[in-house]
């Protein structure tokens, strides 16, 4: 994958597992996310890079005893700072978007939390299980 310039845009493969809860207090690594994103050299997802390769930005949700749904990691106006984070799953709806919390702030590296808002207004806890090259 290239940017405009021809340079190289490096994309990691992020997979987030459930984290301890209430409902699972030893968290669960069936319910969770497998995505594809820039990160920089903190960790931190990389805005410019993603508009650099935003069409191989892509989600997988994998939730236990629910269908698994793919869709776009995506970088939109509105929130703190100015901008946001979402999954997309379905371009002509915005109903099934699920929003990452403070995503711009918080670290993927292996060993950290993130959280995310789902459809439904829940918001949810996840440990960064692992990050690869993708």
């Amino acid at each position: 994958m290239c940017d405009v310039l021809g340079a190289k845009t490096a994309l990691k493969r992020i997979v987030l597992h459930l984290a301890r809860s209430k409902e699972y207090p030893e968290g669960s690594s069936r319910h969770g996310y497998d995505l594809v994103a820039p990160l920089d050299a903190a960790g931190r997802l990389d805005a410019q890079a993603w508009r650099d390769a935003r069409a191989r930005c892509r989600v997988r949700r994998f939730w236990d005893g629910e269908p698994t749904e793919t869709g776009h990691l995506v970088h939109r106006p509105g929130g703190k700072g100015g901008a946001n984070w979402a999954f997309d799953y379905d371009p002509a709806r915005s109903a099934d978007d699920e929003a990452g919390y403070r995503f711009g702030d918080h670290s993927f590296n292996p060993g950290d939390y993130v959280s995310i808002r789902d459809e439904d207004g829940a918001l949810h806890t996840f440990k960064v299980a692992t990050v690869t090259d993708a």
